[in-house]
């Protein structure tokens, strides 16, 4: 009997031992090797480095707004866009110009959209001005805010991070300055925020 018990407890602890070792790094994520400060101490960060024109960040964005949904209050989400090649810098702006007027949640889906659904090039300061009339944005404003000090601020605050954290692609999740999470280590997309819930649930027990 007191073998029979002895095995029975084992057999329940492979599966529980096994789910704890699910991933490590090389094996859904990459640890950052400095690991890069945070905002709020207090709070878990999960940030995406994302591009509008990158294909596989319009993939992710319908998984990205799910797993927002059900945020906990001890994780804080950030986007930080990136600027790795040509036509990249006008949509970092875009993005930064849209945070500063509020509006980044309001015109982000049909932002993405118009890139890869309508196949609207809005790769220059004078088409993405067109698109935030759309929005009740004065050209003139718009214009004012995207060579803004502010707005450039913004674009070597988030180089620097970008660098730090030693990402070469998008889309990619960093977590809590520690960890990559793409779709390379994931195995796909829709592995990314199970590795993400992974490694929120390891910063917590720490």
């Amino acid at each position: 009997m007191i073998k029979f018990l002895s095995a029975l407890i084992f057999s329940l602890l492979i599966p529980l031992s096994a789910s704890a070792a699910e991933y490590s790094d090389g094996n859904g994520y990459t640890t950052i090797k400095t690991p890069v400060r945070t905002s709020d101490p207090n709070k878990i960060e999960v940030t995406e480095i994302f591009w509008y024109g990158c294909p596989h960040c319009y993939s992710l964005e319908p998984l990205v707004q799910a797993w927002k949904k059900d945020l906990p209050s001890d994780v804080d989400f950030k986007y930080l866009p990136a600027v790795f090649g040509r036509g990249w810098l006008a949509h970092a702006k875009a993005f930064y110009v849209a945070d500063l007027l509020g509006m980044e949640d309001k015109i982000r889906a049909d932002l993405f959209n118009a890139i890869h659904v309508e196949r609207r090039n809005l790769n220059s300061e004078d088409a993405l001005a067109r698109f935030f009339a759309d929005y009740g944005v004065n050209e003139d404003d718009f214009r004012k805010q995207y060579d803004s000090f502010a707005v450039n601020s913004r674009l070597s605050q988030a180089d620097a991070k970008i660098r730090a954290y030693g990402a070469r692609g998008v889309p990619g999740i960093i977590v809590n300055g520690k960890y990559l999470v793409s779709a390379e280590s994931a195995n796909g997309n829709e592995n990314i925020f199970k590795v993400v819930d992974f490694l929120i649930e390891q910063e917590r027990q720490k």
